[in-house]
C-alpha cells in the first residue's frame, strides 16, 4: 500500500498579522472615547476656501492636500475638511504610517473623533513590507478594533495568494477571518473553502465549510479543521479524505504531525488503493513517514477486487510497508538527485521511484486471527505477509485453507498468485491434504512438505516430497459405488487430480500399497495420524471472517489417530 502523502501544508502563517497589520497600525492612535481625542491638522493645500453650501464649517483644500492626525499622514488632490473633526479626500488618496504602511484609493471619507475611515476606488492598496492588499472598499473601526472589506479583496505576500468576498480582523481576538469564495494559492497548494480563521497568537488556522487542497500530488478535502502553522500540525473534520495518483484515505478525522512525521485516521477509516485494487478498513489507522508504513486496527479488514471474485480478509491488525528493495531503490534515488544538485555531470545512476515501481514492492503483513474468504479459497492462520512484487501470500502458524472441496493445512504455507488465481501452492512441514468422500470417509494426503499445482484455481497435481502417505477411495466405474480404499506409502509421489478425484498416483523410493476391500476395514482405521477435519470454522461468506472461535475437537467429525 501506497504511502499515504498527508504532507500537503496548509503555511498560512506567511500572511498572519500582515493581512491587516497595515489597517491596524494605519490608524494606531488611542481608542477614541470622547476623551483628548486629537484634531486633524491641515498641514498644506494649494488653495483653501470656505465651502458654506455644505455646512459645518465645511473648508475645500484643493491642490497637494496634506493632512496630518498623530503619526498618519494624508495626502489627496483635494478635500473636504469640516469644523467636527472630519474630513471627505478626492483623488489620488495616499495615507501614510510611519512610512511603514502606505494606503491608496480614489476617496477617503475619514472621522477623526470616531476613528472611523473608509476609502473606495477602482483600485485600493493597503501596502506595508509583507504583503499587498487590493479591494475596492476598505473599512477600519477603531473603536470595535475590526477592519473590514465586503467587496472582494486580495492579499499577497512572498509566499501565498489570498483571496476572498469578505475579510475582518478582530484585533482583540487576534483573529483574521475570511469569508465566501475563500482561495489561497500556494506555491505548493491551492486552498478552497467557505471560510478561513487565524489566530495570531496561537498561529492556528481553522476552516469550515467544504474545503478542498490541492497539491501536485494530493488532494484533501473536508468539512471542518484546523492547522497549527507554529506546530506544524493539521486535523480535517467530518467527510475527511485525501487521494493521490493511485490511493484514497477517508475517515471521520484525519490528523497529520508533518515534524515528526506521524499520521492517524480515526473512525471509518478506509484507504482505497486503485493501482492493486484493494481497499483497506478500519476504525483507527497510524502512518509513520520515516519509516513508510500505515497499521490498520479495530475491525481492520483488506478486500483486494478481481474481475470475477472478491477476497475478503480480517485480522487483529494490518500492516502495510515495502520490502527491502524499494528501500534501496529509494536510496539510490536520493543520491542520484544529491548529485545533481551538488552540480556534478557525471551522474551515471538511472532510478525511477514512481508509483509502478512503490506499488510492486509493497507488502501486507496481517497479525493475529487472520481470516479470509473468497468463493474458491477460504483460510485462517495466526499471521499472513502478501508480498505485491512476486504475487506471493506466505500463511504462518499451522495455517488452514479450503479450496473447493479439499482441506490444506501445514506449519507455513505460501500461495503463489496470478491475476488472483492460485497458480501454485507450498506447503511445508507436516502438510496434509484432506478432502470429504462421505459422511465418515476421507481421501487423504500426508507429507513432509508438498507442491500444489493449480490451472484456473483447480488442484490438479500434488508432489509430495518426503514421508509421503495417503489414503483415498475408489468408485466403480460402471455404477459410481465404493469399490476398494488404496492406502499406500513412499517417500516421494506425484498425484494427479480431476474433478477433485485422484485420477493417477505415481509413487518413488520404494512404494508400498494396499487395496482394501470397503468391507473389510472401518473408516476410523483409515485415519492417517494427526488427522483432524475443520470444517466448523471454514468461512462461509464475508461475514463470516469476523466471527473467531477457539478450535474444539469435536468428536463425531474431528478424529485423530492414536499412535
Amino acid at each position: 500500500m501506497h504511502q499515504l502523502d498527508i504532507k500537503s501544508r496548509i503555511k498560512i502563517n506567511e500572511f498572519e498579522i500582515s493581512i491587516f497589520i497595515g489597517i491596524l497600525f494605519l490608524f494606531a492612535c488611542t481608542n477614541a472615547s470622547g476623551q483628548n481625542v486629537s484634531k486633524v491638522e491641515i498641514i498644506n493645500a494649494d488653495s483653501f476656501e470656505f465651502d458654506e453650501e455644505l455646512g459645518n464649517g465645511a473648508k475645500r483644500l484643493l491642490g497637494n492636500v496634506k493632512f496630518k492626525q498623530d503619526n498618519v499622514l494624508m495626502f489627496s488632490d483635494s478635500a473636504y475638511y469640516y469644523d467636527n473633526n472630519a474630513l471627505d479626500a478626492f483623488g489620488n488618496i495616499h495615507i501614510n504610517q510611519n512610512d511603514s504602511v502606505h494606503l491608496y484609493g480614489d476617496f477617503l471619507k475619514y472621522n477623526g473623533n470616531t476613528k472611523l475611515a473608509s476609502i473606495t476606488g477602482k483600485v485600493v492598496t493597503l501596502k506595508d513590507k509583507e504583503m499587498t492588499l487590493t479591494t475596492t472598499k476598505l473599512d477600519f473601526n477603531m473603536q470595535s478594533n475590526i477592519g473590514f472589506y465586503n467587496n472582494k479583496g486580495k492579499i499577497v505576500t512572498k509566499e501565498n495568494t489570498l483571496t476572498s468576498q469578505n475579510g475582518y480582523y478582530y484585533s482583540s481576538q487576534k483573529n483574521l477571518f475570511f469569508k465566501k469564495d475563500v482561495i489561497l494559492v500556494n506555491k505548493d497548494y491551492k486552498m478552497y473553502c467557505d471560510s478561513l480563521r487565524y489566530n495570531t497568537v496561537s498561529e492556528t488556522a481553522f476552516f469550515n465549510g467544504p474545503t478542498n487542497i490541492i497539491s501536485e500530488s494530493n488532494r484533501i478535502y473536508c468539512e471542518n479543521g484546523w492547522y497549527n502553522t507554529k506546530q506544524d500540525k493539521a486535523q480535517f473534520n467530518k467527510n475527511a479524505w485525501l487521494k493521490n495518483k493511485e490511493q484514497k484515505l477517508h475517515g471521520d478525522s484525519l490528523y497529520y504531525d508533518s515534524k515528526n512525521g506521524y499520521g492517524k485516521a480515526i473512525k471509518n477509516v478506509e484507504v482505497l488503493d486503485s493501482a492493486q485494487k484493494i481497499s483497506i478498513r478500519g476504525n483507527f489507522l497510524e502512518y509513520f513517514e520515516i519509516a513508510e508504513k500505515s497499521i490498520v486496527t479495530d475491525h481492520a479488514v483488506m478486500v483486494q477486487y478481481f474481475k470475477t471474485d472478491t477476497l475478503y480478509l480480517h485480522a487483529d491488525t494490518l500492516k502495510a510497508t515495502y520490502d527491502s528493495t524499494y528501500f534501496a531503490l529509494k536510496k539510490m534515488k536520493e543520491a542520484e538527485e544529491s548529485k545533481k544538485n551538488a552540480g556534478k555531470k557525471d551522474v551515471k545512476i538511472k532510478v525511477q521511484m514512481e508509483d509502478s515501481i512503490a506499488t510492486a514492492h509493497r507488502l501486507i503483513y496481517a497479525y493475529y486471527k487472520v481470516k479470509f474468504f473468497k468463493r474458491d479459497l477460504q483460510g485462517l492462520c495466526d499471521s499472513l505477509v502478501y508480498s505485491a512484487s512476486d504475487s506471493l501470500m506466505r500463511l504462518f502458524n499451522k495455517p488452514i485453507l479450503w479450496s473447493d472441496a479439499n482441506q490444506l493445512t501445514a506449519e507455513f504455507i505460501n500461495i503463489k498468485l496470478f491475476d488472483g488465481k492460485i497458480y501454485q501452492l507450498r506447503m511445508n512441514n507436516n502438510a496434509y491434504i484432506i478432502s470429504q468422500y462421505d459422511s465418515l470417509r476421507y481421501n487423504q494426503i500426508k507429507g513432509k512438505k508438498m507442491i500444489g499445482h493449480f490451472i484456473d484455481n483447480d488442484l490438479r497435481k500434488i508432489d509430495v516430497n518426503g514421508n509421503g502417505e495417503t489414503v483415498y477411495y475408489i468408485k466403480d466405474d460402471d455404477d459410481g459405488s465404493l469399490s476398494g480404499v488404496n492406502k499406500a506409502e513412499c517417500s516421494d509421489m506425484a498425484i494427479y487430480i480431476n474433478n477433485n478425484k485422484v485420477e493417477k498416483l505415481k509413487m518413488f523410493k520404494k512404494p508400498s500399497g494396499i487395496m482394501h476391500p470397503p468391507k473389510e476395514v472401518k473408516p476410523e482405521d483409515m485415519l492417517l495420524k494427526d488427522f483432524v477435519w475443520y470444517s466448523a470454522y471454514r468461512p462461509k461468506d464475508a461475514e463470516d471472517i469476523f466471527v473467531w472461535n477457539a478450535f474444539k475437537m469435536d468428536n463425531s467429525t474431528n478424529k485423530k489417530r492414536k499412535k
